[in-house]
């Protein structure tokens, strides 16, 4: 195990970071070999034998089996590596003008201590990137996920009094999700943390190394986010692990990793949309952006492999706050980089909006007994459980309905253990968005066999929300 923790040195890990992450290089950086992630790091005796590229880390495909894993943050908890995300740092006087006037957050009532859902989008009112912004101090923030790449880019290429920098090599990023999360971080921490309220975040130590604990609940449950910096990354994951085999947390693979997603509706870069940067942002011309996500170059192709939306650009797979369900986050009385187009979407009756769909039983069934037909007829393409494989990215099925007109598209398909379904979010037009509405999915690429598959449009999220749970009043276990 040594020889492998041995390879989270920070320097090390900084140094591989940033040779994985050049735009440069384009995608010929996916054949430079990634790290591995402190979650393998701490796997004994090796038993894992198969991984999943994760933007800069190898993380493995599944520790137990993903049925577990995917019931893990409904029942008890799991721990899950996301230190491969970006994280950008701003720090100065412009800082808060600076997410202000890029972003469509009303970010006036904005706490120390306190983080956001902040949203970033280009002159069209299409969403470059978006993730967490956590508030530091008076002038200091710092970002986790694709918005720190088109936050860098702008503030580069802006006027503003403050300094960025890029701090994902430096920092560790493990999320602790589930009902058992809380007793399991009181147990490792030593302390009561049922002061942090939802989307607040403090110090706290484990086994004496500070860490940041920040509240969200990306699975839909209650949960929270564990920083710190990646010197002690193995360590901390093995200490929380530890602590929790008594609370029954499961280590989380990436296999299924972004189900959580689609039952909660969190709409993910390249799973549900793709980055509005093309004939944009001009790759070769940023010498300071050299911490790009791999989902982010792929927002540079002209197509993303899979499904059975036909499109002319990939421009066409652009999506606004509104169309991802996010319309309740713009604050319309500032100014901010997008706002004109997004006024003149929210006026058009035939604007889409984001829905969960319910793929009919009996025709996925359908799908899969076409492998065993013994017909000259090809079968079709098989539905990889419990979603698309990580390779697949987007895979965009095109949506119909009962007359055969197109509506819209589903994104991030994926069979949910929790419901015995299978669903996907999908981006529709408004006048079919209304739960219960009947509706009609192409499953099959292009020029391969094709099944229409029934489907009915349901709510968002699917899974209930159980995210701000009162924490006050749950049970008190002796620490």
């Amino acid at each position: 195990m040594s020889k492998v923790v041995s390879r989270l040195d920070p320097k090390k890990f900084r140094e591989e970071f940033e040779r994985n992450h050049c735009w440069e290089k384009g995608l010929l950086a996916y054949r430079q070999l990634p790290l591995l992630s402190a979650s393998e790091a701490q796997e004994e005796g090796g038993d894992i034998r198969m991984y999943a590229r994760f933007i800069t880390t190898m993380v493995p495909w599944m520790f137990t089996h993903w049925f577990d894993e995917c019931m893990s943050w409904i029942k008890t908890c799991f721990i899950g590596d996301w230190s491969a995300q970006c994280k950008f740092h701003v720090k100065g006087p412009d800082a808060l003008k600076f997410f202000s006037d890029t972003s469509v957050n009303n970010l006036t009532k904005f706490d120390i201590g306190q983080a956001k859902h902040c949203i970033m989008c280009n002159d069209l009112g299409k969403v470059t990137g978006e993730g967490v912004l956590m508030r530091y101090g008076e002038d200091e923030f710092q970002t986790f996920g694709g918005i720190g790449l088109w936050a860098e880019y702008m503030l580069n290429t802006g006027n503003y009094n403050a300094v960025g920098i890029q701090k994902g090599p430096d920092l560790f990023s493990f999320h602790v999700q589930g009902p058992n999360s809380i007793d399991i971080l009181e147990k490792v921490t030593g302390e009561s943390i049922r002061d942090i309220k939802f989307m607040y975040f403090r110090k706290s130590k484990i086994n004496g190394v500070e860490v940041t604990l920040l509240r969200t609940g990306m699975s839909g449950e209650l949960g929270y986010e564990v920083h710190g910096s990646c010197e002690y990354a193995a360590q901390i994951y093995q200490a929380i692990y530890e602590a929790g085999r008594e609370f029954g947390i499961l280590k989380l693979g990436e296999r299924a990793a972004k189900v959580q997603h689609v039952q909660a509706c969190f709409p993910t870069v390249m799973a549900d949309y793709v980055p509005a940067v093309k004939g944009i942002v001009d790759p070769t011309k940023l010498k300071n952006f050299n911490v790009a996500n791999v989902e982010q170059r792929g927002a540079f192709l002209d197509r993303v492999p899979g499904g059975s939306l036909e499109y002319s650009d990939i421009k066409e797979l652009w999506r606004s706050p509104l169309e991802l369900g996010w319309g309740r986050m713009i604050d319309w009385k500032h100014d901010f980089i997008g706002k004109a187009a997004l006024e003149r979407e929210m006026k058009d009756p035939n604007r889409k909006t984001m829905v969960t769909l319910v793929w009919n039983s009996e025709d996925c069934i359908d799908v899969y007994a076409s492998l065993f037909r013994k017909t000259e007829e090809f079968p079709y393409e098989p539905m990889d459980l419990p979603k698309e494989n990580y390779r697949r990215s987007m895979a965009p099925n095109r949506v119909e309905n009962a007359e055969g007109k197109m509506i819209g598209n589903t994104s991030n398909r994926s069979y949910s253990v929790l419901f015995r379904e299978m669903i996907s979010l999908g981006t529709i037009e408004m006048q079919y968005a209304t739960p219960g509405t009947d509706v009609f999915i192409i499953w099959g690429e292009p020029g391969k066999p094709q099944k229409k598959i029934r489907a009915k449009v349901a709510r968002v999220p699917y899974k209930k929300d159980n995210r701000r749970v009162d924490v006050t009043k749950l049970p008190v276990r002796p620490l």
